[in-house]
């Protein structure tokens, strides 16, 4: 029986991927490095800093890789407060008080910053629904690493066994399998080119993962 739902942020809570490609591409541009789809679509669902350790990598850069987070994070900073367009994933909202209701625990673990965080979750004034947070950027190990889902787990105080995870990028998928997680995969509208070949089941309306979806899951 579940007793713990691990949700992914980015894709699954609120619809900020679109801003995050608009901040990603605009540091790009800072740094004169031109991304190409593909290899901007491999690094859905890693930290940011992780992402900008790569993009030294693939381009050669001399600058230290913070440097390019924190310009990425300045730019997204400056559009979530501008940008009219953000809002909740359709359903999200539904589930989130469904599951609260009937006493499943909630856990937040995402890859982005807790400080980006913080402000969707007081944003749309979600921290009454949710035990925990925790933010991928406070650990060693990125997406597909199975760390925060490993800590996740454990926040909600619960075994694997008795969790889900709801992902919406393969390296989420990756991530929530290798913890020992049964993952629900969201085919987001928003997540492009994503592999959700491992996840255990896969929707693209959250509407029909209510709490009487999950009673009758075979974990």
């Amino acid at each position: 029986m579940v007793k713990a739902v691990l949700f992914d942020m980015d894709g699954v809570i609120v619809d900020t991927e679109p801003l995050h490609k608009k901040a990603y591409f605009l540091m790009f541009d800072q740094f004169n490095i031109e991304v190409s789809k593909a290899l901007y679509e491999s690094t859905t669902g890693q930290s940011t800093i992780n992402v900008c350790k790569k993009l030294c990598d693939v381009f050669g850069l001399k600058n230290d890789p913070k440097e390019l987070m924190l310009c990425k994070r300045d730019i997204f900073s400056g559009l979530f407060h501008s940008d009219p367009s953000l809002k909740l994933i359709d359903g999200v909202l539904n589930i989130i008080k469904d599951y609260h209701h009937n006493g499943i625990t909630l856990v937040l673990a995402s890859s982005a910053s807790m400080g980006t965080i913080n402000k969707v979750f007081t944003r749309f004034e979600l921290d009454q629904y949710f035990k925990a947070k925790i933010s991928g950027a406070d650990l060693k190990a990125s997406k597909p690493h199975p760390e925060i889902f490993e800590k996740a787990a454990k926040l909600a105080g619960y075994s694997q066994d008795k969790c889900i995870v709801i992902e919406d990028s393969t390296n989420g998928i990756k991530a929530a399998k290798a913890a020992g997680s049964f993952c629900i995969g969201y085919n987001s509208l928003h997540s492009k080119n994503q592999d959700y070949s491992q996840a255990d089941v896969v929707v693209n309306d959250l509407n029909i993962i209510d709490s009487d979806y999950l009673k009758n899951l075979k974990l």
